[in-house]
């Protein structure tokens, strides 16, 4: 059985800190929101997020090697609260605009910037979360059971050069998923199997699509 592995030994699959880093920046970005778009409760909110991010962290700082059940319910939760407050985002850009309120092209570029961003992070954290029961559930080597696939990758179809058997995702692919489906509004070479997969890309795509349609809308007012 081969995989991929890196520098230190640490199996693709196996990372944690990609996915950390991401929640990071999404985290970061939202102090860069314009005024327009920023809720009283962001540091609430951004609490919130750095306090489920702290156990993950902690627990796998880079690789995968301690699961707990509680850790799988923050890892979950915190995909949940990204989707939630960045769905919110885009409703509070859309209830501004629909007030008249007053947007620069660097507001409104900015403002779209971080809620697509935002977006397809959240969602590669949430597909990573839940595919197959999540990331201790698809290595063969921890205990988890691991759940029937959410996502049928083309490398599992028996792709020529491509192990079926052994082949496993890592956080790239997921994000790779994020952002088709974010630029697509739909699935590409990647596709949903489960009721959670299909919602959770109708949301992704949704919310990307609702993004690019604002903007859009706003500028063609301009012109």
């Amino acid at each position: 059985m081969t995989f991929r592995a890196d520098s230190v030994g640490v199996k693709a699959h196996e990372r944690r800190w990609p996915a950390t880093l991401a929640v990071a920046l999404v985290i970061g970005l939202q102090f860069a929101a314009p005024e327009q778009i920023v809720t009283p409760l962001r540091p609430v909110l951004a609490g919130i997020e750095v306090l489920l991010l702290i156990p993950l962290v902690a627990a796998n700082p880079v690789g995968l090697n301690r699961d707990h059940p509680a850790l799988r319910t923050s890892a979950v939760a915190l995909s949940v609260v990204l989707l939630v407050i960045n769905a919110g985002r885009l409703v509070q850009l859309v209830i501004a605009m629909a007030h008249h309120d007053k947007f620069n092209a660097g507001q409104l570029i900015g403002s779209g910037v971080l809620i697509w961003t935002t977006n397809v992070v959240a969602s590669s954290v949430a597909f990573w979360e839940l595919d197959r029961g999540g990331p201790f559930a698809r290595d063969p080597e921890h205990t988890r059971r691991e759940q029937p696939a959410d996502l049928l990758f083309p490398q599992m179809t028996g792709v020529p050069g491509w192990d079926k058997d052994t082949w496993l995702p890592s956080f790239v692919d997921y994000v790779f998923v994020a952002f088709t489906t974010a630029t697509a509004f739909s699935p590409t070479d990647t596709m949903p199997m489960s009721g959670r997969a299909k919602m959770l890309m109708t949301a992704a795509a949704s919310v990307s699509l609702g993004t690019i349609a604002v903007i859009a809308a706003r500028a063609v007012n301009v012109l």
